[in-house]
């Protein structure tokens, strides 16, 4: 629901991310991504965390985000830390990002 709000819209987040969780690629960011942008939300508003660690294990958390308007953010967390998936909406942070730290590119 584009004209909707970040509480509205976050359903339609969370069914996304439970159905990606359900699949072998649940622990694949892009996987997150993609099914975000078939579901119609904007490429260009998204962060997503690394896939694996620094020494080429799986993450233990995986993190993705939406932002939403100018104040709001979709986040999901989802990973053998968490144990499934976990949406909020949060506040963005003042630089109008959702996600603290080192993302990666979202190029493909």
């Amino acid at each position: 629901m584009p004209e909707g709000t970040a509480e509205e819209n976050l359903p339609v987040f969370a069914a996304v991310a439970e159905r990606v969780w359900a699949t072998d690629q649940r622990g694949s960011g892009r996987a997150y991504v993609d099914g975000l942008i078939t579901a119609g939300f904007d490429r260009a508003d998204m962060q997503v965390t690394q896939d694996q660690t620094t020494v080429g294990n799986p993450a233990e958390s995986l993190q993705f985000s939406v932002r939403w308007g100018e104040q709001d953010c979709l986040v999901g967390q989802v990973g053998p830390s968490t144990g499934g998936v976990v949406t909020a909406v949060m506040p963005q942070l003042a630089d109008g990002r959702c996600l603290i730290g080192a993302t990666r590119p979202i190029d493909w």
